[in-house]
């Protein structure tokens, strides 16, 4: 009999114990799965967004490995846009220009144009070297667009303009994506802000792959 009365007593004691393991393993497991969301670990800042792809431009087909070991400035709009883009474009291009010439040798712009209905390369190319001359200028077709820009985390869509002679314009998001020399995707940098805050992004993800 008493050897059944302690029977209870040590069950309970060992679901404790096991209990208190599993909660520190899970602990454990949470806190190393935080610190691969917020660390420079394999998965990056941004995990699942971004990755490789191949654009057509006037220099040929390029893809984004071509530019592994350099920060690539990536930015999706289109020759037509009014406004967002040539402000956008004329923000990163004063950015650009602080850069000095060692700085300027790790660094990729490009222009993805959204709208390959109007913008064949040779007007991306003329249209993206204004902003900066080793701005390269690409697109591709809509489908692969599309998959692309949701993969960056971008939008875009037609939106038809009544009595106007463009026909129609393409709503799309302002953002410039940063890759790193690693490929990955490291930063993004919102529209409104200044040359000096662009600046200051850019040298931050130089600084992480000097």
């Amino acid at each position: 009999m008493l050897e059944r009365a302690r029977a209870p007593g040590t069950g309970y004691t060992k679901m404790k114990l096991f209990f208190r393991l599993f909660l520190a393993l899970l602990i454990s497991t949470s806190s190393v799965y935080a610190w691969s969301l917020f660390s420079g670990s394999e998965e990056g800042r941004y995990p699942g967004m971004g990755g490789d792809f191949t654009l057509q431009s006037a220099q040929g087909e390029i893809s984004l490995k071509d530019f592994r070991g350099k920060v690539v400035l990536i930015y999706f709009g289109y020759t037509s846009c009014p406004d967002v883009c040539p402000t956008s474009l004329g923000a990163l291009s004063a950015a650009l220009k602080k850069l000095d010439s060692k700085e300027m040798q790790q660094i990729q712009p490009l222009f993805i144009s959204v709208d390959p209905e109007r913008d064949n390369v040779n007007k991306l190319q003329e249209y993206s070297r204004y902003f900066h001359p080793k701005m390269i200028g690409a697109t591709s077709n809509l489908d692969y667009l599309q998959a692309l820009a949701s993969r960056y985390g971008a939008y875009f869509r037609k939106a038809e303009v009544e009595n106007s002679s463009m026909g129609y314009a393409v709503d799309h998001s302002s953002t410039i994506f940063v890759v790193g020399k690693d490929g990955k995707l490291a930063d993004m940098i919102q529209h409104s802000d200044s040359p000096k805050r662009i600046l200051e992004h850019i040298r931050a993800v130089l600084g992480k792959n000097i």
